[in-house]
């Protein structure tokens, strides 16, 4: 059925496929939208970085720490709560990300970050966010309506790095985006829904996870990917999914295979590998395989492309995307919707009136 174009697009109402197959367009739009964004100059040198946001308005940010992990000699903070961290103060620089600009924990957040008279940038399409920044002078970047927020995700990493750059933290990343986008055109390309089943990676992934309980399995720069995937999976494909890293996992995941096979020949584990994996790394991963995963129900292992870091990382990542669609297409589920997270917020605003509470705050501090 992965290979019926037309049951496709009945089963994918909303079009998750065709924004993810075309996720490097996304990605040379965003770097050409932030060719205007100037910063103020008391934004250089801050102690350190937070990245305000929920779900797929946040992985951006944890991309960016996973990707600059070692090249960046101040922290970054990634906030995911209503609360901001004590020590994010005045002089550390604050992107708030909300796709929706509605997002009250960020928006919570944001309003928290200006009392402390932190370094604001925001990223998003519009709502209350983009409100309060043009209320309270604060920066910002408008991007494209009409995306779900997770398909949305080059326009919430790509200005995030153009803004590290122009801020002089970085330097001389074009090279490395440029490759990047060509991975993301080259995956999309290869695992287009036109490309017949057998020569197609991401549908056999999908037909492989299909009535498992997938678990995926990173490590270093690639703990980002494995979530991306596992939020990918929970949001697209209406499944469970865990996922965790090496070596951590050594210490205490492993173990829980330990259990019933009866148990755990339900899940699928996915491993993220890299063919410059450092030697202690692949040898935990070659070892827990042969004493721990060989219980799991099906044990499969995707690896990176590309010479540089990044695109090495969105290569997988872009895998993932296309994997968790075609995992939603065989389940004959409309990978858009999430009715969970819409009845919650609902139910929230209606009991809360946060961002309520939130407008009138910007009024005093006007």
């Amino acid at each position: 059925m992965l290979d019926d174009f037309e049951n496709i697009k009945r089963i994918d109402k909303s079009g998750m496929l065709e924004s993810s197959l075309k996720s490097f367009e996304l990605a040379v739009d965003a770097i050409k939208l932030m060719e205007s964004i100037e910063f103020p100059e008391d934004y250089a040198n801050p102690s350190s970085i937070a990245v305000l946001g929920m779900g797929g308005s946040s992985i951006g940010g944890e991309l960016l720490k996973d990707w600059l992990s070692d090249k960046l000699s101040i922290p970054i903070e990634i906030c995911n709560d209503y609360r901001l961290p004590t020590h994010i103060k005045a002089n550390s620089l604050v992107f708030a990300i909300s796709y929706s600009g509605e997002t009250e924990e960020t928006l919570t957040a944001f309003i928290e970050a200006y009392k402390r008279k932190c370094r604001l940038f925001a990223i998003t399409s519009g709502g209350h966010l983009r409100e309060f920044c043009k209320k309270l002078r604060i920066p910002y970047l408008t991007i494209p309506k009409g995306y779900a927020p997770r398909a949305a995700l080059p326009y919430m990493f790509f200005p995030l790095a153009i803004s590290i750059e122009k801020l002089g933290l970085i330097s001389h990343i074009k090279k490395e985006i440029d490759e990047t986008i060509q991975i993301l055109k080259e995956v999309s390309k290869e695992n287009h829904a036109n490309k017949p089943f057998e020569d197609n990676l991401a549908k056999k992934l999908a037909f492989e996870l299909y009535g498992t309980i997938p678990v995926i399995y990173g490590f270093r720069h690639y703990a980002s990917v494995a979530h991306r995937w596992k939020t990918q999976i929970n949001e697209n494909s209406k499944l469970i999914c865990h996922h965790y890293v090496f070596p951590e996992l050594n210490h205490n995941e492993a173990v829980g295979w330990e259990t019933s096979r009866r148990l755990t020949k339900k899940f699928s584990i996915v491993l993220l590998r890299d063919s410059e994996e450092p030697p202690e790394i692949r040898e935990r991963i070659e070892i827990t395989k042969s004493i721990a995963f060989k219980k799991a129900g099906k044990l499969l292992e995707v690896k990176a492309r590309g010479n540089s870091r990044l695109a090495r990382m969105f290569s997988l990542l872009q895998l993932g995307d296309l994997v968790s669609v075609y995992l939603a297409i065989l389940q004959r589920k409309d990978p858009t919707p999430v009715k969970t997270i819409s009845k919650v917020k609902k139910e929230l605003k209606k009991r809360l009136r946060t961002v309520e509470k939130l407008e009138r705050e910007v009024k005093r501090l006007l």
